[in-house]
């Protein structure tokens, strides 16, 4: 079985040739196999007082030109829709009313199964295609829904990013935060905070917070703000998670602040670094003379490495605690490594290197002891592509909790 969604508007040119697929592939497999359903939009008009349902009737009106016939109309509203206007939407667009479904607005997107549910939309696609399915269970998401309503703690985590838009730039990981905060019965507050105002106004902004979290990004505007909010987080001891950039720069921060490094960087912000613990593969592997390994891996430096990786992880670490499995697989997308020999170095000076990429011996994760800090994790991959609400992601939720103990222990304190 497939699910095929196609985005835009029906109409633009741009979608023509995969709508126009979709329709032969409901001519090829047979329309007792296809279920085609389409969302559509009923704007409410306030000087009316109405729901107005001819845009929803045009739309299905081009699909239907072109040889499509939707079975199912999902009706997006900011309010309920009068079972006369359903019946109206469904007689103009050729669709059974109970298969004329309303998605009404919620404040959490968690909520719109159990929607979907309540008005039969799975028995209708079931009996569509003909499939024999037993009675869905729920449960799972009810309980998903009821610990994001009914939080036992809250917490406030910087994000300590550069882009305008912080909040769809990020998405992936405030998801991934929420779906962490489900998990540990906790209202997890993100609180976006611009690098560049780090630059110019100090790290102030993170006294309240209860953990860091610098995420990845590309270009170096910004980038001091970020080593800023990892210095804080280091010497005072706040949880810390550093993804893909997150860690780099982490790593660049205690080669200049702990292994006495004063110039150390990446290569891709500074390329004229005495220090570059930071760097394409090929600029490296060039330095050190390893002609053999420069074969073996210069396609990962000129490159993104992209996908999934498979990772070791340190026997005692706190990764390997967290993850509770010698060995993990994790997305990547960067360009940029650690540089090996460098960080032969810095591991004298006190860093870990809790997982590294067999065969290659690529460092994908770096932690601090936990008798010098109680929660400083950065992962070169990006552990937001797998999190999903179902179970989470263990890193996010490890470094949730690592947050509510921070801020439980603030609170003694100032007791």
């Amino acid at each position: 079985m497939a699910i095929v969604e196609i985005g835009g508007t029906v109409g633009d040119i741009e979608s023509l040739p995969f709508l126009e697929a979709i329709r032969q592939m409901g001519i090829e497999d047979g329309r007792d196999r296809t279920c085609f359903i389409h969302l559509t939009l009923l704007p409410y008009i306030p000087t009316a007082g109405e729901l107005k349902t001819k845009p929803t009737q045009h739309s299905v009106k081009e699909l239907r030109e072109i040889g499509i016939q939707p079975d199912v109309l999902l009706c997006r509203a900011d309010r309920d829709i009068p079972k006369d206007e359903r019946r109206k939407i469904a007689l103009f667009t050729n669709v059974q009313p109970e298969a004329v479904i309303q998605v009404l607005d919620a404040d959490s997107i968690y909520k719109i199964p159990a929607m979907l549910h309540e008005q039969m939309l799975d028995e209708i696609v079931c009996h569509k295609l003909g499939i024999l399915a037993r009675a869905a269970d729920l449960s799972v998401w009810k309980n998903l829904v009821n610990a994001l309503e009914h939080p036992e703690c809250e917490v406030n985590i910087a994000f300590v990013g550069k882009y305008v838009d912080l909040t769809e730039s990020y998405k992936s990981l405030s998801e991934a935060m929420i779906h962490a905060g489900m998990h540990t019965r906790s209202k997890v507050n993100i609180q976006y905070i611009d690098s560049e105002s780090i630059e110019k106004e100090g790290v102030d902004c993170l006294k309240d917070k209860d953990a860091i979290l610098v995420p990845g990004g590309f270009g170096k505007r910004g980038v001091e703000g970020k080593i800023a909010a990892i210095r804080y987080a280091r010497e005072n001891k706040v949880p810390y998670l550093g993804i893909c950039l997150g860690m780099q720069l982490a790593v660049v921060e205690y080669a200049r602040d702990v292994a006495g490094m004063a110039d150390a960087h990446s290569t891709e912000f500074e390329p004229a670094t005495t220090h570059p613990v930071i760097g394409l593969i090929t600029e490296w592997l060039d330095r050190e003379g390893h002609i053999e390994k420069r074969t073996e891996l210069s396609d990962l430096g000129g490159t993104m490495r992209l996908g999934g990786q498979v990772c070791k992880l340190k026997e005692g670490s706190l990764a390997r605690q967290v993850y509770g499995q010698p060995e993990i697989m994790e997305r990547h997308r960067h360009r940029y490594e650690v540089d090996n020999e460098l960080l032969a170095k810095l591991e004298e000076k006190g860093l870990v290197v809790a997982g590294r990429a067999p065969g290659t011996d690529l460092c994908e994760m770096v932690e601090l002891p936990q008798d010098v800090h109680p929660w400083f994790v950065g992962c070169q991959f990006h552990p937001e592509f797998t999190s999903n609400p179902r179970s989470g992601h263990p890193l996010f939720k490890a470094f949730v909790l690592a947050a509510i103990a921070n801020q439980t222990a603030r609170k003694k304190e100032a007791a």
